[in-house]
């Protein structure tokens, strides 16, 4: 039986829950096309079925910050998904911070060791800087979700270098979060 993954493209188009900017860039606009990418690549592989939060760049979930988080992990418990990916970019004030880090639950579980393969992944492919595996019980996505569920920020879209990577090497995220999760999982690439 195929492996079920929840890809949510973290952050509205718009409006409430619209994600960070930088650069030009808006983070719900890179979130969602990685995410297209994810699923397809993930739906091209027979061990896997994937499904999206947002099924279109222009969706809206929810009517506030709160439904929308909440929308998504409804839509991830009620498939049921094994595992719940949510994608995004980060931000800081402070231009100079940049690189790749994952937040999970809680610390030697099922999702702590899936975003350590995805991030190391990520960090190999695109050569972003290790900003580690972080715990932080109080991200709604991680704590409401029935499976295990990792977050995951690509890379600083308020760094240039990194805006860059998000901006031109979208498909590259998308296959090193594949790459990721088949190391996770001991499979062979197809």
């Amino acid at each position: 039986m195929a492996i079920r993954i929840f890809i949510d493209q973290g952050h509205n188009p718009s409006g409430i829950n619209a994600g960070a900017e930088g650069f030009g860039l808006r983070e719900q606009d890179i979130t969602y096309q990685v995410g297209i990418y994810l699923a397809n690549i993930l739906n091209g592989d027979p061990r896997f079925e994937a499904r999206t939060s947002r099924t279109s760049p222009e969706q809206v979930l929810g009517y506030s910050n709160t439904s929308s988080l909440a929308e998504r992990v409804r839509l991830a418990n009620t498939w049921p998904a094994d595992y719940f990916l949510s994608i995004h970019c980060n931000a800081s004030d402070n231009p100079a911070l940049n690189g790749t880090e994952c937040y999970v639950y809680e610390n030697y579980s099922q999702s702590y060791y899936l975003a350590e393969r995805i991030l190391l992944a990520i960090v190999d492919r695109l050569d972003t800087y290790n900003n580690g595996v972080r715990i932080n019980p109080s991200l709604y996505v991680l704590r409401r979700t029935n499976m295990p569920a990792v977050l995951i920020e690509l890379a600083y879209i308020t760094n240039y270098n990194d805006a860059q990577k998000l901006e031109n090497r979208q498909y590259d995220f998308a296959y090193a979060i594949y790459q990721g999760l088949l190391n996770y999982f001991g499979l062979p690439p197809m």
